[in-house]
């Protein structure tokens, strides 16, 4: 009774998917209606280079950050022309975001708004009676974004901090997740292994397999009750849960796939590519996500055992991976039907994982640790970390960086090397091979024992460097050319225990300035 063009299934009938542009700027209830207009034309002009989530975040920063703040300042605002007293009270207070923490990302907003500004100055130029109207000074200047190169290293070393905080608890989360399904698996195959109502032992445990009413599934669940506790357990759920549980954590830390990337891996991303010297090697294709680039990963050992794990799993079940729809929670569409690797049965119905399950899906694990690891209570791991992990790995066990940012995805390397976190002991273990090489290609006769007169010399030198306040940095074999003026000294290195010390010498000349104008 439906047409063809209706929607296969309720779900997809009831999802709401794109926006327009209209209703996407209304939904803030902007009060003045001639900058509503203005906002929805140009958010509509800058749509035919975006993609919907990157149009809906530029709505979000020009139409919520930007004016709707503005309209909270200044009800009275009419145009884009805007005092210096209102643009400071809004930096004020773009610095914290709605839940009271402080905005990390200031430069977004900063550069939306900028953008807006430059972009009315531009169009106007060639379409002056539709754009003139709203040209206006742009209130963000130079010095607004003068810093923004010291934000983006500061975000780029809390990265790496937080990549090296969770390098530490990697294998615990891996070893988890790997005895989890494994102890599940080997109670599901025990237990199917007899009839209902009959005892098996597993681990020194007895358990009875017993049955429930679920019409959910197409084949009847298996459960077993612990007899010594008394426990239910839901053998196939929990372990299908515990196996999709595995799967996502090895497939995300041997492959460094985004997290759109795992759930958009299908059966006919598996290929073969054959070298030059007749070697078949296993590669998913990658399908091209945020840089609109694919590429492809040569499988390792580990890797091509869990894609093997997963097709096997889809053909124990249904015979062959089905084919089954994909909705992609950024864009806000349904997908092709698909062999997608990664799937689950949601309302009866196969459908692809979302990234909301494979989020869902880490920090169930990381919870169920915080028992046993109480460090995994306040660090948690999300599907990105796991990339940056693959990164940093790669490139600190002497993989080149452009071969690592290819790997990724990424199309500059710069982006690479922002994602590898360099640990203090790779620095040490780097430094030292590059001195041993380059002491190898040099004349054995110039390395020479030191004389003694030498080595107290050289000894005498820092021993001579420690000052009153600190030390001192200059070089060795250089003499003090600033006639031991420590205190004025460029060379001066402060030790931050004498710091009173300074205050004292402070309050010292003050004293003597007092009493010599006296």
């Amino acid at each position: 009774m439906f047409p063809a063009s209706a929607p296969r299934t309720l779900r997809a009938a009831v999802t709401r998917g794109q926006l327009p542009v209209e209703e996407a700027v209304d939904r803030h209830g902007l009060r003045d209606q001639e900058v509503r207009g203005l906002l929805v034309e140009y958010i509509r002009r800058r749509s035919a280079d975006l993609d919907y989530s990157s149009l809906r975040q530029q709505t979000n920063l020009l139409v919520k950050t930007f004016w709707k703040t503005i309209e909270e300042i200044n009800s009275d605002q009419k145009d884009l022309r805007l005092s210096e007293e209102v643009f400071t009270q809004w930096k004020e207070r773009l610095q914290t975001l709605p839940n009271g923490k402080p905005r990390l990302d200031l430069d977004g907003p900063l550069m939306a708004v900028r953008t807006l500004y430059l972009d009315l100055h531009t169009w106007s130029a060639a379409e002056p009676e539709r754009w003139a109207k709203w040209v206006a000074p742009c209130p963000v200047r130079d010095e607004d974004l003068r810093w923004s190169h010291l934000r983006r290293r500061q975000l780029q070393e809390r990265m790496a901090k937080r990549t090296r905080d969770r390098q530490l608890l990697l294998p615990v989360l891996v070893q988890h997740v790997t005895d989890k399904w494994h102890r599940l698996r080997e109670l599901l195959d025990a237990a199917q292994s007899v009839a209902l109502g009959e005892e098996f032992t597993v681990e020194g445990a007895t358990w009875l397999r017993v049955s429930t009413k679920d019409q959910r599934h197409n084949r009847p669940p298996i459960n077993a009750i612990n007899r010594k506790t008394g426990e239910l357990v839901k053998l196939s759920w929990e372990e299908n849960q515990a196996f999709w549980q595995w799967a996502i954590v090895e497939t995300l830390r041997l492959a460094g796939l985004r997290a759109e990337e795992l759930t958009e891996l299908s059966h006919l991303s598996i290929r073969q590519y054959q070298r030059p010297n007749s070697e078949v090697v296993a590669v998913p294709v990658i399908s091209p996500s945020k840089s609109d680039r694919e590429r492809v990963i040569p499988m390792s050992a580990e890797l091509f055992h869990v894609i093997a794990q997963i097709i096997r799993r889809h053909r124990n079940e249904h015979g062959t991976a089905p084919v089954c729809a994909r909705y992609d929670l950024h864009e806000k569409t349904w997908s092709e039907e698909l062999p997608y690797l990664f799937q689950t049965l949601r309302s009866g119905t196969q459908r692809a994982m979302s990234v909301t399950t494979v989020w869902r899906k880490i920090r169930q694990a990381c919870q169920e640790l915080v028992t046993t690891h109480p460090e995994f209570a306040t660090i948690r791991f999300s599907p990105h970390d796991f990339r940056r992990l693959f990164a940093t790995e790669l490139v600190n066990n002497g993989l080149p960086i452009h071969i690592g940012a290819a790997l990724l995805g990424h199309m500059d390397v710069r982006t690479t090397r922002g994602y590898v976190a360099v640990f203090d002991e790779d620095v040490i273990s780097h430094y030292q091979e590059f001195l041993a090489r380059r002491r190898a290609e040099r004349p054995q006769e110039e390395y020479r024992k030191p004389t003694d007169e030498e080595s107290s010399d050289f000894n005498e030198h820092f021993d001579k460097r420690r000052v009153e306040l600190g030390s001192c940095g200059r070089p060795y074999g250089t003499p003090c050319q600033h006639e031991h003026a420590c205190i004025r000294c460029p060379m001066l290195s402060i030790n931050p225990k004498m710091l009173p010390r300074l205050d004292e010498l402070e309050e010292d000349l003050l004293a003597r300035r007092r009493r010599a104008v006296d």
